[in-house]
C-alpha cells in the first residue's frame, strides 16, 4: 500500500478534480504490475497497473488507496476491469464518498467472491486526497493560505515593500505550489503594491485561475495581471456597489468579473468558494495580502498552511502576515495538526493543515 500511495502522488496537479491514486498488483510478495492516475479523464490506476501485469495479474492481489469505481464515467468501471484480469484480493485504504460508488464498488467486487480488505494505511491515504474529500463534502475547493514573513511577523513595510522578505529558493517551493493549484487569489492591494503574475515559473502541470479579490473594481489597467488576461484567466472578484463603467473596464480588457452580494447574513467568501466550487476547484492557493489571510482566517475556511520565515525584522508599522478580528483567548489558537518544519537556506519553511471536519 506504501508504494500505491507514491505512485498516487505523482498525479498531483494533473488529476483534479479526480483524486490521486495508485495501484499494485503482486503475487505472493512480488510485485507484478504497477500503475497510476495520470491525467483527468485518462486510464484509472487500476486499470493501468492490470495492463502493466498482464497475465501476472490473474490470481493477484490488488492493492489501491481508493475505492475502485464502478460506474460509466471518462472511463469504463475499474470493477469490471478487475474482475476480468482474475484478480483474487482487493486491499483498499479508503473507501469513495463520490456518490456513485460510496462503497459499491467493493460490494460489487465481493458479490463475485472477491476477497475485499479496507482500511490499510487509512491516515495516510486520507491525508492524501483530504482536498478531494473536502471538495464532496462541502462543494468548496480546499483552501491552501500562503506568506512570507520577517521575524516579528511582517510581510511587508508601511509603505508596502516586500521584495524580498524569502529567498530564491523559498520562492521556488512557492512556483511549485503555484503549478499544481487549480486558483490563486489575492486582494486588489497586494495586486496593487507587488503587481503580480500569479504564474508558476517554470509552468507545472496546471494553469491556475488568478483571483482577485475587487469589490469597486479599481484594478488597473495598466497591472500585469490585466495586461495578460487575454492570455491567462482572470477572475475581478466585486460587490455589488462597484461602478458599472469599472466592471465593465475590467470585461472589455479580457478579465471575468462577478458580483458577490454582500449583507449581514451571508458571508461573502463563502460565497465565494461555493462558485468556484461549482467550476470543480478543488484547491485554491491564498496568497495575501494580511486582511484577506485574516478574512479567510477568521471565517474558519483555510485548511492547510505554508509560510516562509526569513531572518530579518520590519518593525514599526510594517504590515502584518494575518490581520482580522483573530482570537480573544489563547486556547482558541487555531493550531496546525502534521505539522512540517524544515530549513531552506536562511529561510524557515513551516506548513502543516488544520484539523479536517469529517463526515458524520
Amino acid at each position: 500500500m506504501q508504494r500505491a500511495l507514491t505512485l498516487a502522488r505523482q498525479g498531483e496537479g494533473r488529476v483534479e478534480p479526480n483524486p490521486m491514486v495508485g495501484c499494485v498488483i503482486t503475487q505472493g510478495e512480488k510485485i507484478v504490475g504497477e500503475g497510476f492516475h495520470t491525467a483527468f479523464g485518462a486510464a484509472h490506476a487500476e486499470v493501468e497497473a492490470i495492463r502493466n501485469a498482464g497475465t501476472l495479474a490473474d490470481g493477484g492481489n490488488l492493492y489501491v488507496n481508493l475505492e475502485p469505481c464502478c460506474h460509466q464515467g471518462k472511463t469504463g468501471p475499474c470493477t469490471e476491469a478487475i474482475l476480468a484480469a482474475n484478480i483474487a484480493r482487493v486491499v483498499v485504504a479508503n473507501t469513495d464518498p463520490f456518490p456513485q460508488v460510496a462503497g459499491s464498488g467493493l460490494a460489487a467486487l465481493a458479490a463475485q467472491g472477491i476477497e475485499v480488505t479496507t482500511g490499510v494505511a487509512l491516515e495516510e491515504a486520507e491525508e492524501l486526497n483530504a482536498p478531494y474529500f473536502h471538495y464532496l463534502q462541502t462543494k468548496r475547493p480546499w483552501v491552501i493560505a500562503k506568506w512570507a514573513m520577517s521575524l516579528d511577523g511582517k510581510i511587508a513595510t508601511h509603505r508596502g515593500d516586500s521584495r524580498w522578505i524569502s529567498n530564491s529558493s523559498s520562492r521556488k517551493i512557492v512556483h511549485q505550489i503555484r503549478g499544481r493549484v487549480d486558483g490563486i487569489l489575492i486582494g486588489r492591494r497586494t495586486a496593487e503594491l507587488d503587481d503580480p503574475q500569479l504564474t508558476a515559473r517554470p509552468p507545472g502541470p496546471r494553469t491556475a485561475l488568478r483571483v482577485v479579490l475587487d469589490s469597486q473594481a479599481q484594478l488597473s489597467s495598466d497591472s500585469q495581471l490585466v495586461r495578460s488576461a487575454g492570455e491567462i484567466p482572470l477572475l475581478v472578484v466585486t460587490s455589488e456597489k462597484a461602478p458599472a463603467e469599472e466592471a465593465s473596464r475590467l470585461k472589455n480588457a479580457g478579465c471575468e468579473v462577478v458580483k458577490i452580494e454582500q449583507d449581514q447574513t451571508t458571508n461573502p467568501l463563502h460565497a465565494l468558494l461555493t462558485l468556484l466550487g461549482k467550476r470543480e476547484m478543488t484547491n485554491l492557493l491564498v496568497e495575501g495580502g494580511g486582511n484577506v489571510l485574516g478574512s479567510f482566517l477568521d471565517a474558519g475556511l483555510i485548511n492547510e498552511v505554508h509560510t516562509f520565515v526569513a531572518p530579518l525584522m520590519i518593525g514599526g508599522e510594517g504590515i502584518s502576515a494575518v490581520s482580522g478580528k483573530g482570537i480573544d483567548q489563547m486556547e482558541r489558537a487555531y493550531r496546525l495538526e502534521n505539522c512540517q518544519i524544515e530549513q531552506i537556506e536562511s529561510d524557515m519553511y513551516i506548513s502543516g493543515r488544520f484539523p479536517r471536519e469529517k463526515d458524520s
